[in-house]
Parts: C-alpha cells; sequence; structure tokens
C-alpha cells in the first residue's frame, strides 16, 4: 500500500489513534483526553511503560490522517506556514533590535519552558556578539521555575502586569503566549491586552488544542474566556496581526499531565521555529518549510536516539521505584542546562504525584540566582544532600561528555560512600568516550551517542536542545513510570492530585464523571462536599467562585478518591474515607469499589 505522509521521516509514527474520532470523550478537549495506547498503563512492567510513553511522544510527529485529517498536526501546511510567518516576525525585530523583546510566557511546566528557551537564546545572541533579546514570564514568578506555585496561573491581570513590567519603554514586542490545553487564564490576560495594543505587541498563542476546545468558563479576574480571546486571535490572524499554533499531539500517555508530551512539543515547535529565524537572518534570507523541516527532523532523530536505550530507562525507572517504595529518595544532579531539566523534572514531579521523592540538584545560570530558596549549586548539594545521603536513595548523574568530568568524578566519588545505587545519564559525540577512572564508577549506564552535526555556529545548538529534549523524554518516563510500579495510577490516570487550579478542579470533576457514571451536577455536590468538609455545604458556598474551592482543596489530600468512593458506594464522606483508610492503596481501593458485587459498572464509562 503506498504511503500517505507527505514527509521522509526519521521515525515511525503510530496509525491514527482512536482519540481523533469525533466521538472519543467528546466532552473534553486533546489535552484532557485519556490516550487509548495506554488505558492498561497500570498494568504494564517497566520495559512495557517505556514502549507505550515512547509511543505516546512519537505522537508529536505524526501526520495529518489523509482518511480522517481530524485536526492539524505539526506537520500540517497550516501549521508550518504559521510558523514560517511567526519566525519572519521574529526576524524582523532582529534586524532592529532597538527597543525590540521577545516575551516567553507561560505558567507551571510553560513557564519553566519559557525560562529555558529564554536563557538559550539568549546565549546564542551573545555568543555572536549581539545584544539578547529575550525574556521569560512565569506565573507566580521567578520562584516558580524551581517551585509548584501552580494557583497563580488563574490570574489574567497578575500575566498583564507582568508583562508590563518587561515591556516597559520597548517599541516593538513579540508575546509568544504558551498554555498546552489553551486554559491559562495567566496567558489568556496577555493575549488580550496584546491585540488592545498593537502597535507595540504581537501575540503568538502556542498550545495544543483546536481553537473550539479552548477553555470556555469564566476567567474571575477578566471579562473573556480564553476561549473567545483565541477566536479573536484567529480572526486578526488574516491581517498577521496575532498568531494562533496549536497543532494536536494526541493525548497525554498519564491523563492531561502536559509536563510530558506538552512539555516537549512546545520545546520542539518554538526551538524549531526561533531556530530556523536565526540562522536564516544571518543569511539575510527569509526562513522557509524546507529549513523547519530539516530541524524537526533532528528532533526525530532524538526520539529514535533516545528510545533506542529502552532497557536501560527502564532499569532506571525500577531503581527509582525501588527507592520510593522503600521511601528514600531519587536525587537527580544535573550539569549546565541538563542541570534545569532535572530541576524541571523534580518539581514537576513533586507536583504531580504528591511525593517527595525526586529531589534536584542542577546549574541553575546565574542570572537566576534568586536567594536563599534557590540552593542547587553543586556547593549545596555537598552541604545539604550529601551529609543525609542513605544506602536506600538514588543518585542519577546528568553530563555531556563536555562538561567537567573531573568535577562529576569527584562528586559521584562522594556519593559512592553513601550509596551503591548510583546511574549515569551520559551524552556523547561520535569520537568521544568516558574516562575509564569515571566509566568503572557506575554500575550502569545510559549512554547517549549524537552523531556529529556539521552546521554554522547556530546549528551547534541543535546538538544542545537535542541532548535536552533526550534528557527530558528519559526524565518524565523514569519518574511517570516509578510511580505507575508503586500503584499510584488507575488505568492512566493519577486519581490522587491535589486540586491547586482551576485547570485541576475541571479535570478532578471529568474522573468522577468518567469513574463514576453519576451527571455532573451529582459530582460537583459529592466534590464541593470533600472539599468543605466537616464544614456542611451551604448555598453560599456552592455558589462560591471556583477560587475559593481551590482555596481550601490545595490543602487537602486524597480529596478526589474520596469524592469517588463516595459516589460509588453512595455513602457518607466520613465511611468513604474509612473505606480508604482500610485500603492498601488508593488506587486498590478505587478499582474493589468499581469491581465489587452488585457493580455492573467496568472501569472507565464515558462521560456525561
Amino acid at each position: 500500500m503506498p504511503s500517505t505522509k507527505r514527509f521522509q521521516h526519521v521515525i515511525e509514527t503510530p496509525e491514527p489513534g482512536k482519540w481523533e474520532l469525533s466521538g472519543y470523550e467528546a466532552a473534553l478537549p486533546i489535552t484532557e483526553k485519556s490516550n487509548p495506547l495506554t488505558q492498561d498503563l497500570d498494568k504494564a512492567d517497566a520495559e512495557q511503560i517505556v514502549r507505550l510513553l515512547g509511543q505516546c511522544d512519537a505522537e508529536i510527529f505524526q501526520e495529518e490522517g489523509q482518511i480522517m485529517p481530524t485536526y492539524q498536526r505539526l506537520y500540517s501546511e497550516s501549521v508550518l506556514t504559521t510558523m514560517v510567518q511567526v519566525a519572519g516576525k521574529v526576524q524582523e525585530v532582529l534586524k532592529e533590535p532597538e527597543g525590540g523583546l521577545v516575551v516567553l510566557s507561560g505558567g507551571g511546566t510553560s513557564g519553566r519552558m519559557a525560562f529555558l528557551m529564554s536563557v538559550s537564546f539568549n546565549q546564542l545572541m551573545k555568543g555572536l556578539g549581539q545584544k539578547p533579546l529575550y525574556t521569560y514570564l512565569i506565573a507566580g514568578g521567578d520562584r516558580s521555575v524551581v517551585a509548584s506555585r501552580e494557583g497563580t496561573e488563574d490570574s489574567a491581570l497578575h500575566g498583564i502586569e507582568e508583562l508590563k513590567k518587561v515591556a516597559a519603554g520597548k517599541k516593538r514586542v513579540i508575546v509568544i503566549g504558551i498554555s498546552v490545553g489553551l486554559s491559562a487564564p495567566f496567558v489568556a490576560g496577555q493575549m488580550d491586552y496584546c491585540m488592545d495594543n498593537p502597535a507595540i505587541f504581537l501575540p503568538v498563542l502556542v498550545g495544543f488544542n483546536p481553537v473550539n476546545m479552548a477553555r470556555n468558563d469564566p476567567i474571575e479576574d477578566w471579562s473573556s474566556t480564553f476561549r473567545q480571546i483565541a477566536e479573536r486571535m484567529q480572526k486578526l490572524q488574516e491581517k498577521q496581526e496575532a498568531f494562533v499554533l496549536n497543532p494536536a499531539i494526541g493525548p497525554e500517555g498519564l491523563s492531561g499531565s502536559s509536563r510530558m508530551k506538552g512539555g516537549s512539543a512546545t520545546k520542539i515547535l518554538l526551538e524549531t521555529l526561533l531556530l530556523a529565524a536565526h540562522k536564516t537572518v544571518d543569511r539575510g534570507i527569509a526562513a522557509s518549510q524546507r529549513c523547519l523541516l530539516e530541524i524537526l527532523r533532528t528532533f526525530e532523530r532524538a526520539h529514535q536516539v533516545t528510545y533506542s536505550q529502552s532497557t536501560k530507562i527502564a532499569a532506571l525507572m525500577k531503581q527509582a521505584s525501588s527507592s520510593l517504595e522503600k521511601k528514600g529518595r531519587v536525587y537527580l544532579v544535573g550539569w549546565q542546562t541538563l542541570g534545569i531539566i532535572a530541576i524541571m523534572d523534580g518539581v514537576e514531579c513533586i507536583h504531580t504525584f504528591g511525593a517527595g521523592g525526586f529531589f534536584i540538584e542542577g546549574g541553575l545560570p546565574s542570572s537566576s540566582a534568586q536567594g536563599p530558596q534557590f540552593c542547587f549549586s553543586q556547593e549545596d548539594f555537598l552541604t545539604s544532600i550529601l551529609p543525609s545521603l542513605t544506602e536506600i536513595d538514588t543518585v542519577v548523574f546528568v553530563f555531556t561528555l563536555d562538561d567537567n568530568l573531573t568535577e562529576v568524578q569527584t562528586l559521584v566519588e562522594q556519593v559512592k560512600e553513601k550509596t551503591a545505587n548510583i546511574q549515569a545519564l551520559a551524552h556523547s559525540t561520535v569520537g568521544q568516550s568516558l574516562p575509564t577512572p569515571l566509566k568503572k564508577l557506575f554500575p550502569s549506564i545510559i549512554s547517549i551517542m549524537w552523531p556529529l552535526l556539521f552546521f554554522e555556529y547556530e546549528g551547534n545548538f541543535i546538538q544542545k536542545f537535542q541532548h535536552e529534549l533526550s534528557t527530558k523524554w528519559i526524565l518524565n518516563t523514569v519518574s511517570t513510570g516509578a510511580h505507575v510500579l508503586l500503584g499510584k495510577i488507575l488505568q492512566n490516570h493519577m486519581l490522587d492530585l491535589r486540586i491547586r487550579n482551576s485547570k485541576l478542579f475541571w479535570r478532578a470533576l471529568a474522573m468522577l464523571q468518567r469513574f463514576s457514571g453519576q451527571p455532573k451536577a451529582r459530582c460537583i455536590e459529592t466534590l464541593l462536599q470533600v472539599i468543605h468538609f466537616p464544614q456542611p455545604l451551604s448555598d453560599d458556598i456552592r455558589a462560591s467562585p471556583i477560587s475559593v474551592h481551590i482555596q481550601t482543596a490545595h490543602e487537602k489530600e486524597q480529596v478526589i478518591p474520596i469524592a469517588l468512593l463516595s459516589l460509588l458506594f453512595r455513602c457518607s464522606i466520613l465511611e468513604a474515607q474509612a473505606h480508604l483508610a482500610a485500603a492498601p492503596s488508593v488506587c486498590e481501593a478505587v478499582r474493589s469499589a468499581l469491581t465489587g458485587p452488585g457493580r455492573k459498572r467496568t472501569l472507565g464509562g464515558p462521560l456525561d
């Protein structure tokens, strides 16, 4: 059968998924749907988890179906055309840098990606003797780069105030607002503000849902919904006064966990676009689709090279899971920007799984040092963490062979005195090899060998971006998989998450509907009862804005499992708490409730 793909691909992408069918979990946007590939993730062993999450990551590069072109994808003509147009706008600022600025903005993972990319492209410009033109904004301010402060993304006014500060006195500002689910009010407010001030601002919205799936419930401190703002941007796109870049990349391997595929696709899309702008502006030519495709293929190659190490990734996952099961900790020690990737994975893991297992150490650029709460230097590791290391902890060292290997070796030797559970994730280029004394220290090494790339100066950054993406894929897979092995996942859902923002409130509600089969109104009532327990629900509480419920919920543990058990057993909150306390784990409690006597319902029925 002849291939229907328009482009030559480096990797084999999965066939179009069931999630593309219009009736599949129709009430949910793509980024919140459950991925059919991973519906039995909780039954998978370590090797299978790596394979399944690798397939989910490969969906980023899928082309739109020829027979069933439901959604535009990364390689769709419309997306590539918009990328070329945005690259052109960036080039205008690069050609006349005086008074120009490129702002990358987002909340949570999206804000951390904004930080990482602004650091990279400023570094690129400095290396060319140019004045850096990039800056980043993250909901909750700089502290959010290394600490999870998810509630801060719910304010549109906070986003606008932050933008006004960095843009003061500038003449031309491109604002790239990143919101994986097209849902963060922090970004929505900025996009609206840019459209109201077109003489200075050009808004570019990046996310991975179609506009008709953007969040449409009211933003508490703003007059428009996210969807209305995105629709307004689409209209202005015809005149190139605003842009929306929103290819579908498929649901996350762990439902709704946008730190994974959403974060990776953000990095791939924006680094491709911005690098193409820089590569071509110096040659005095416009960015082209061909240039974009060349860079996209290097990211596909990164997928191929990374997942060829599946067996070793699975072994590291088992090691991490074993440490966490024994109540030990997993420390990630990274150098340069790989240290930032390690920090991101650790912060997001604590947030996603409510687990204190992943502590982090890595080199944040000095420009981001914000006082004592930002203790992430090598010295901090030696003074704060090394003395308390035990033999049940695991330490993962993440570096390239261009880093200071003497420093790596010294640190490894000190750690090895405390625990034998050490592993390395080492990136090298063809022709480089790990010095024997260092190699001998590690019982296991995930050694990733990259081909030599013969590019001009900007092209050198491709290798750096590949190292970062590969490291992100591995650490995301290991940290997610470790928690799957610990029994914290039901099918491919993280049930026991803290409700820290409006996105998570709506996700909690969707899970209650999915697993209980009860009407939406009943699920909302039970969710609010658990959030405000032991205070009885009054009409005043019911009528309160969502922010009030989140304020109370984010301090509480096990809100969703208790609400779900109350719905399944049709029992009181106290009785539901007793059921949960008697079970070996949250997932076991829910599984037995779903399959217990008198329950006809199978796991995970349709949403209302």
